[in-house]
């Protein structure tokens, strides 16, 4: 790739970087197996994310042919599938039925504005190069939000399975309620068979064949079986007819009211929706080796959406299942997307009338099955070993999503406010440490060693950035150790832990500097990083706590320290080094 991925023409038009390489023939076979592989997969999924959606399945094939196309051209990712993804749809369907729910066509003009709003908003992300944004989005966040919404998904599927159908309620787990009760009186058996003989192909192919197209296998098999029994005569539901062609291109209509009660949502997709991509695009180029520009792939994101916007789709995203297909089947370049967009839009224009008899129960089988893997309980597990707080986070966030569904949207928000509230929390209480020598020759926390501490001299190491929420905190600690040593004479800053500080921490060293000097007590400060020390100079610190008083080892604070007290204080002091009889003693 070298410089000619590097220049200007190439950041704008990153296919630039390996369209040259698909004169190679490996390469083109590559990825032309590679996508029609992947189209294999998507034409069922994306009908069923529709589905999920509250869209018509067809809306799922319109929102799979140019976006993923886009997506591969103007992203810096080479195996990165884009489309209709679980989580988007399930996040599209929460933030829509409440205001369009009884009108199927405002709903479907809201979704495609929907799309067009979350595409202007990451290509501006990606503009300013704002994508460190996403991080205020946090692991323990993503998995609480990600498990709620698998279970939300998979639940709402439950009256396809069994061919039952009940009114919304106001809250999703009620929802669910009602259609399990449903269930246990007025099963559709047909509908429930349908779904058995969709789910035990796809387990069993995956169990037992992982290599072959499970998911479309199920597809052809319960369409055959729905054609042959006449399934839709028994009262099944099936995918009814398509409108054969490729989507309409139209600029989207705007209503600038919903915009502003879609806003939040638009924001929470469109995070949502990257990270997925992101971090499966992450996860791809650590694999072969290729660059990966995060802002670039906001652009391609955000592009992705606006062409499923003005071609009549919805929101999409990268997936990591088909990104997965993708790379195994051996993809080399973006070209492979463009293949499947191809055979999208060959489906489209001949192909539809075939998928007729495809019975809805199936579309959710697909989507159950796509799901069960997002519930996972091990980072949690694993959150709670590391550090409690982001276990609480991870799991308040799921348990308010899975209450407050179908409004997703305030479960990440509360989570994203929570994750940064504890954040906070800890670091306006860092720990404060006071040193002394361990027998092994190292300075170690005396309290947590049980180690003798000298009456004179307090070392005392501060594990943080020195700012506005903790300064206070740090100050009450240094006093609390002056009050409980009458005889003590030195204050030993170990500063090696604060990367930072702020204007309110740089006026609390001098204001603690003179309240100490008053009380008989000398501050001296060692091992301050650079950034420390320029602002003690930019500020007039340095002289104010007197240059003597500022050492960059901590021995040289020890011996400042001990030819002050005289008397052979080095010899008898906690802190000093121990000879080697000693230490071995």
């Amino acid at each position: 790739m070298g410089d000619k991925c590097d220049d200007l023409k190439s950041r704008i038009f990153p296919f630039l970087c390996w369209v040259g390489e698909l004169k190679k023939a490996e390469v083109l076979r590559a990825d032309l197996v590679a996508g029609i592989t992947v189209a294999l997969v998507l034409i069922p999924q994306s009908m069923a994310y529709a589905q999920l959606a509250g869209l018509p399945p067809y809306y799922g094939l319109y929102a799979s042919f140019l976006p993923g196309i886009i997506a591969a051209l103007f992203g810096s990712s080479r195996q990165l599938a884009t489309g209709p993804v679980a989580v988007v749809s399930l996040m599209t369907a929460s933030a829509l039925e409440p205001i369009a729910g009884a009108n199927p066509e405002l709903y479907l003009a809201y979704a495609i504005m929907l799309a067009l709003m979350v595409g202007v908003f990451q290509i501006a992300l990606g503009l300013l190069r704002l994508g460190v944004l996403v991080n205020f989005l946090s692991h323990p966040v993503v998995i609480g939000f990600t498990n709620a919404a698998a279970i939300i998904i998979g639940t709402s599927q439950l009256g396809k399975l069994f061919g039952v159908s009940v009114e919304k309620a106001e809250h999703t787990y009620e929802t669910v309620f009602n259609t399990i009760v449903e269930s246990f009186n007025s099963t559709h058996m047909e509908t429930m068979l349908m779904a058995i003989v969709a789910l035990s192909i796809m387990i069993a192919m995956k169990r037992w064949t992982p290599r072959a197209p499970n998911v479309l296998t199920a597809v052809v098999v319960t369409t055959l079986i729905s054609w042959l029994v006449g399934f839709k005569d028994m009262g099944g539901a099936v995918v009814g007819s398509i409108p054969t062609g490729l989507p309409p291109m139209s600029v989207p209509s705007l209503d600038f009211q919903t915009m502003g009660q879609l806003l939040s949502v638009t924001v929470a997709i469109a995070i949502i929706g990257f990270m997925e991509a992101i971090s499966i695009a992450k996860a791809m180029a650590a694999k072969t080796r290729q660059r990966l520009d995060a802002n670039q792939e906001l652009v391609g994101q955000g592009l992705s959406n606006l062409a499923s916007s003005f071609s009549h789709g919805y929101a999409v995203s990268g997936s990591f299942s088909r990104s997965a297909v993708n790379i195994s089947a051996g993809a080399r370049t973006g070209f492979s997307a463009v293949v499947t967009g191809v055979v999208v839009g060959i489906t489209l224009l001949w192909l539809t009338p075939l998928l007729f008899h495809l019975p809805q129960a199936t579309l959710a089988a697909v989507i159950i099955m796509a799901v069960i893997n997002l519930v996972k309980i091990e980072p949690i597990k694993h959150a709670w070993k590391v550090q409690r707080h982001d276990a609480t986070v991870s799991i308040a966030t799921f348990v308010l999503t899975i209450i407050w569904a179908p409004h997703l949207d305030k479960g990440i928000m509360v989570g994203v406010l929570l994750s940064l509230m504890l954040f906070l929390y800890r670091s306006m209480a860092p720990r404060v440490a006071v040193l002394s020598r361990d027998p092994d020759g190292t300075l170690r926390d005396a309290e947590v060693r049980k180690l003798e501490t000298c009456r004179n001299i307090s070392l005392i190491r501060f594990d943080g950035s020195l700012y506005f929420a903790n300064t206070g905190y740090f100050e009450d600690k240094i006093l609390e150790r002056v009050a409980l040593k009458p005889d003590l004479r030195f204050v030993i800053i170990d500063a090696e832990g604060i990367n930072e500080i702020d204007a309110t921490g740089e006026e609390m060293l001098g204001h603690l500097a003179q309240r100490l000097d008053e009380a008989g007590i000398e501050l001296l400060i060692a091992r301050a990083k650079k950034q420390l020390w320029d602002t003690f100079e930019r500020t007039g610190l340095m002289e104010r706590l007197g240059r003597e008083h500022v050492f960059a080892l901590r021995t040289q604070a020890f011996n400042y320290a001990w030819d002050k007290l005289g008397d052979n204080h080095a010899e008898t002091c906690p802190l000093r080094v121990p000879r080697l009889a000693e230490a071995e003693g």
